[in-house]
């Protein structure tokens, strides 16, 4: 089967996801100037123009966004089709896209390099950003996130245990600083703050016997990454509340210390989530197999 035309169409819609042709490549993996001739090739065929073009900008036109809003279902029809026939094989083949944050995907890095060496015919494109993402709008077969931030008209799949933050620090910190006894103890405390995706700084979270309290920390340094924010607890700038799963080789070691340990209750798990309205490719449906027989 000819395929070139679905191809020209794909091409459409990852330019138009991407708002980059040298992104929209990538993806695809095609060179920039292949992809660019040949969305100017079907543009010059249909006589009109899909995207606006500068050198610092790529955007749909008008024709183009309502070319993209009629051809974007039934592209899904069409794959749906091609991959009903091919769940005939023995193995699934195709590639998974996936969206998901930095910090679960470094989770469930092992889990899905298993699945790659059970299904060697398939390919993983994980894309990880901090802020959730319309997963149907942006071409996602499945994201990975945490459950009580998934939306309820997706299915879910737990792919973890629940989840328990720590206040932690290094053994030169504390022999410096007396040990906090309670979360309000912290305003007397260096701590190392953590910038969420949306921009705000995130206020750290305890409770114990029903009693919530929320705390603004200060500190001498904010940042965004957890494995930033380990290295500076090690070196001793300050408090960090980052999750258990990622503290656990630091806690294991004796390079850090946990603290509050009785103000820290646990909370959601990962799950994988799709939309149950749409026909689930073999490739997801082997993931989601491989992760109901795992003990979490």
């Amino acid at each position: 089967m000819n395929t070139s035309g679905l191809n020209e169409l794909e091409a459409v819609l990852a330019v138009a996801r991407h708002r980059s042709f040298r992104a929209a490549a990538t993806e695809l993996d095609v060179s920039t100037s292949a992809l660019s001739h040949s969305i100017a090739a079907l543009e010059a065929r249909m006589g009109v123009r899909l995207f606006n073009r500068t050198t610092r900008s790529v955007s749909l036109s008008e024709v183009g966004a309502e070319f993209v809003s009629t051809i974007t279902p039934a592209l899904s029809t069409i794959r749906i089709a091609l991959e009903q026939a091919g769940n005939r094989q023995a193995d699934p083949t195709g590639t998974l896209r996936l969206n998901t944050s930095a910090g679960a995907a470094k989770q469930v890095m092992p889990l899905l390099l298993e699945y790659l060496r059970r299904h060697p015919q398939m390919k993983l494109d994980i894309v990880t950003e901090g802020r959730l993402v319309d997963i149907v709008a942006q071409g996602f077969d499945a994201g990975i996130r945490l459950g009580d931030s998934i939306p309820q008209d997706m299915v879910a799949v737990d792919i973890s245990p629940r989840q328990r933050f720590a206040v932690l620090g290094s053994p030169a910190y504390f022999a410096e600083h007396p040990t906090p006894q309670t979360p309000l103890d912290l305003s007397a405390h260096d701590c190392i703050r953590s910038r969420m995706p949306s921009g705000a700084i995130y206020r750290w979270e305890f409770e114990r016997h029903g009693e919530a309290i929320t705390v603004d920390v200060q500190g001498p340094l904010t940042l965004d990454n957890p494995t930033l924010m380990l290295d500076a607890a090690r070196a001793g700038v300050g408090l960090v509340y980052l999750t258990e799963w990622n503290a656990a080789a630091d806690l294991a070691a004796g390079r850090l210390a946990r603290v509050l340990e009785d103000w820290t209750p646990s909370f959601d798990k990962l799950r994988l989530y799709y939309p149950g309205r749409r026909h689930v490719p073999a490739g997801l449906r082997a993931l989601i197999e491989l992760i109901k027989k795992k003990d979490f």
